[in-house]
């Protein structure tokens, strides 16, 4: 409805008009969507909206040039999706948080998920926005129009279940052999906001309640996994340079006996530099097996143009005296004979994170993350939703562990299968097939996106041809008079 009411709004108007409400609505947007980032400061909330409210302004100025063509809904649409991969993209890495998919989960359009990826789905939302404005501009003078494209709108959002009314990948899992997988959420103490403060406390934690659960399994009371998971941060110092950390680490995989995919804080190759990896802790000590984050938070993990802002004097960024630096991995890990596809948090919300992947054989989804700084905002909920909204798309069961939560089990048409409690130190055991099939989404995701930003690009550059061309007439008619 609100994309439907802006674009609305944007017809037949001037384009610094349009330019404007984009704007601000980008910002109202945004503000709320992400007011969780108080958490880390009201100046950074401050300083990301108008960033990434200029790519509505600019959506705004797209959508009323593309409202001057035949067909405008879809190259609304259109163009939609062009400003979301680019937002998706730059500056610094991207901001991907603010895509229509991710608000699909739990409606007939998460359905399209496995067939047209997150882009394709941001499509169709926005496709059946705009032809609801099209209803309320022409309806009237055009009933006829208005039925047909009140259908069309409907079969839009419908399609997948009048076709079929479970996900594509609902059946995939049967007869499928399965690992059993064990996500620790070990919790921070405290008010659980502050992992650095406590980090080995946190670390502990989660050694002893992978303790706990070897003594469950001896027991018979949880089947043995065959690896556990711990979260981003569960050790936020080097485990190699650390005797303490690295003796707890190695505690616990001696107590479970099975591979622990631990995340870690690492030391990167230069003094100044620090990896946030996953690894894969054998019972031997080995941790041949790594994946390293592929998309740190600017400002957050690393300080982006430090040399020019540190003379500034800036308080803030002497929080972060290290820079993390990219992984560019894109193979799957290989844990004890399992195909894993790894993220760690912001990863989660990237095309490139995911797809490689999968497409490299990637037979299950894990996501480490920390999310301890939004400890009791919507951010929690928000990623565990995109990290469901990534199962469904890629039809493999995401297993989620969070420091603090929210941690959880998601199978592969996105139903919740297990969430432990926010705020608690607590373990979820599940079975996990191992799918390897690829979704149309995983197959043709990247194609489904690059033709509809070339379409964008198109609508916007032949809508900016049409309105120069009559006033290139009308020059030519003044210089014969």
């Amino acid at each position: 409805m609100a994309v439907a009411a802006l674009v609305l709004l944007l017809q037949r108007e001037p384009l610094r008009h349009a330019f404007a409400m984009g704007l601000l609505f980008g910002f109202g947007y945004t503000l709320v969507l992400t007011g969780w980032m108080r958490a880390v400061g009201t100046d950074a909330w401050l300083l990301m909206s108008p960033v990434v409210a200029g790519y509505y302004a600019l959506a705004g100025l797209g959508i009323a040039l593309a409202g001057r063509l035949r067909g405008w809904p879809m190259w609304t649409a259109s163009v939609w999706v062009a400003l979301e991969t680019a937002m998706s993209t730059w500056p610094l890495g991207g901001f991907p948080w603010t895509r229509l998919a991710w608000a699909t989960v739990d409606t007939p359009f998460a359905l399209w998920l496995p067939w047209v990826g997150a882009s394709g789905v941001s499509f169709l939302v926005a496709l059946a926005s705009a032809m609801l404005a099209w209803v309320v501009r022409e309806g009237k003078a055009r009933p006829i129009g208005a039925v047909v494209v009140i259908g069309a709108a409907l079969l839009v959002g419908s399609a997948p279940v009048l076709v079929r009314p479970e996900s594509l990948t609902s059946s995939w899992e049967a007869g499928l052999p399965t690992v059993t997988v064990a996500a620790v959420q070990g919790d921070v103490p405290g008010a659980g906001n502050d992992l650095v403060a406590v980090h080995e406390q946190v670390t502990e934690n989660h050694v002893q309640a992978t303790v706990d659960l070897a003594e469950r399994v001896e027991s018979g009371a949880v089947p043995r996994p065959d690896f556990v998971l711990w979260p981003e941060n569960s050790t936020a110092v080097d485990p190699f340079a650390d005797e303490q950390t690295n003796a707890g680490i190695s505690r616990a995989v001696a107590a479970v006996g099975v591979p622990v995919l631990v995340g870690a804080i690492v030391d990167g190759p230069r003094p100044d530099a620090v990896l946030n990896q996953g690894l894969a802790w054998l019972p031997d000590g080995s941790t041949k097996e790594r994946y390293t984050k592929r998309h740190p938070v600017p400002f957050g993990e690393y300080v982006p143009f430090r040399s020019l802002l540190s003379g500034l004097q800036i308080g803030r960024l002497d929080m972060i005296p290290r820079d993390m630096i990219a992984g560019t991995r894109t193979r799957p890990l290989d844990i004890a004979g399992t195909r894993v596809a790894d993220l760690i948090c912001f990863d989660v919300a990237f095309d490139d994170s995911v797809a490689a992947q999968i497409e490299n054989g990637g037979q299950m989804v894990t996501v480490q993350t920390s999310n301890a700084t939004f400890t009791g905002t919507s951010q929690q909920m928000q990623q565990f939703t995109i990290s469901r909204a990534r199962a469904m798309e890629t039809g493999r069961t995401v297993v989620v562990a969070s420091t603090n939560g929210i941690s959880g089990v998601i199978g592969p048409d996105g139903t919740v299968r297990a969430q432990l409690e926010p705020r608690t130190t607590d373990i979820a055991v599940a079975q996990v097939a191992l799918v390897n099939e690829h979704t149309p989404a995983v197959r043709y995701g990247s194609l489904i996106r690059q033709l509809l930003v070339l379409a964008g690009l198109t609508a916007v550059i032949a809508a900016v041809i049409g309105r120069g061309l009559p006033r290139l007439r009308g020059l030519r008619s003044w210089r014969r008079r």
